[in-house]
């Protein structure tokens, strides 16, 4: 394992090279040729983004920093909660509520509806994208997510609606119930071989 103060130099180093100061000197950017070798061990990039490799899993590493408006993330958890008590989910009594914020600040939610001939249940990340889809058309880009359940439990969205999420919102945050407690991800962290045909 790398020394953690060869990696923070090596990291900051990298952050003034993307963002030279004027009054930086060209040396002062560069990577010394140790600080290249530790960064190439570590970095890996998807999608345009770099992620740090720990001892355990993916890391965010120089990944921009985007904000919601004040309050937001409760009113999208709200509004989520609000429509799982919709849900169709006879089969699985697990009732999932998700609630979208588009770049244009709407809010869409949608909620899961099971099918006797299981295949064709539809998730409630999916029903609020395509409702919105559905209203304003396939030029929506989603902001943020939040995906709440009616048990309590751990529940990030599954990999068909990481898919899905990527392909209208390829920078959209994750609200959702971790293991240990609420989380918040990028959707690349959940999804870091995402695809589109754009």
């Amino acid at each position: 394992m790398h020394d953690v103060s060869q990696r923070c130099r090596a990291e900051k180093n990298y952050e003034n090279m993307l963002a030279p100061s004027q009054n930086k000197s060209n040396s002062d950017s560069r990577f010394s040729s140790r600080e290249e070798k530790a960064l190439h061990r570590l970095v890996r990039v998807y999608n345009g983004l770099r992620f740090c490799a720990g001892t355990k899993s993916f890391s965010f590493l120089f990944m921009p920093q985007k904000t919601l408006p004040r309050g937001m993330q409760s009113r999208l958890m709200q509004s989520a909660k609000k429509v799982l008590k919709n849900a169709h989910a006879p089969y699985s009594r697990f009732r999932v509520g998700a609630t979208i914020l588009l770049s244009n600040g709407k809010l869409f939610s949608g909620c899961n509806v099971e099918n006797a001939s299981y295949g064709m249940t539809t998730c409630a990340e999916r029903t609020a994208i395509f409702s919105a889809v559905a209203q304003l058309g396939p030029k929506i880009e989603i902001r943020a997510v939040a995906v709440v359940n009616d048990h309590g439990v751990p529940c990030a969205p599954c990999g068909a609606c990481r898919q899905v999420i990527y392909e209208f919102g390829p920078d959209a945050v994750i609200f959702f119930q971790g293991a240990h407690g609420p989380r918040q991800a990028h959707i690349t962290e959940l999804l870091p071989e995402g695809f589109r045909l754009q």
